[in-house]
């Protein structure tokens, strides 16, 4: 494989990544949770190869104005906000901006728990060990916030799992969690993106159609109800 693009696809991300989690092969008290849209297909190998329940933590990235793919901090379900001071402040980012870019996204988040939950409950995650997975992470900001609002759930552990991250990002994550697991961790690193061969955007469908393949398998996989 070349360092650069190590990884064909999302899915083969994924598969490698199960393999670095095998301790936790079919234990029921283990949940792993998503990160939409580009973790899901990660997630969903990971669930698949070891027999994994598999749900979502929806999360956002607040993006600065005009530069979107800048975080300036996150959003996730149940009001949980996390900010990039640093990058607001040498911004030069507005109150006003900000609580733009919380609101528009704020809308998202809900859009997105329609669209791929229906009625399903989100999961219970008290006393559970939870497993939250991404494609990459790069500033942090939406893993962050994915693990601020898990937290608030009382799980019994928190573990991190990516395929790729900049090793300075999985540092400031570190005392956040009790397990962190990367499988790559390159530098200089530049963007996720950079270390797939495919990287095309997950779309909503997809995200839907690895979910009902997921939840359909939970009964006889794991025992949980359906």
């Amino acid at each position: 494989m070349k360092w650069d693009t190590p990884f064909r696809d999302r899915a083969e991300a994924g598969q490698a990544l199960a393999a670095m989690l095998r301790e936790f092969r079919e234990q029921a008290d283990v949940l792993v949770l998503a990160l939409p849209r580009g973790g899901v297909p990660v997630a969903y190998e990971v669930a698949n190869a070891l027999a994994l329940r598999l749900d979502l933590i929806l999360v956002r990235k607040l993006g600065t104005p005009g530069h979107k793919e800048v975080a300036m901090g996150a959003i996730a379900s149940g009001g949980v906000q996390v900010f990039n001071d640093d990058a607001i402040r040498d911004l030069h980012i507005s109150p006003t901006a900000i609580e733009t870019a919380i609101h528009e996204e704020t809308l998202e988040l809900l859009r997105r728990d329609k669209v791929y939950r229906g009625k399903r409950p989100a999961p219970t995650m008290l006393g559970q060990r939870v497993i939250l997975v991404d494609d990459g992470i790069a500033t942090g900001a939406t893993m962050r916030a994915a693990i601020v609002a898990v937290r608030q759930q009382a799980p019994a552990r928190i573990a991190v799992a990516v395929p790729v991250a900049p090793a300075e990002t999985l540092a400031m994550l570190r005392p956040l969690v009790d397990q962190l697991i990367c499988q790559l961790t390159p530098k200089p690193f530049h963007s996720v993106g950079q270390y797939y061969r495919d990287f095309a955007q997950t779309t909503d469908e997809e995200v839907k159609t690895l979910l009902r393949l997921a939840w359909r398998r939970e009964p006889r996989q794991t025992g949980a109800p359906p």
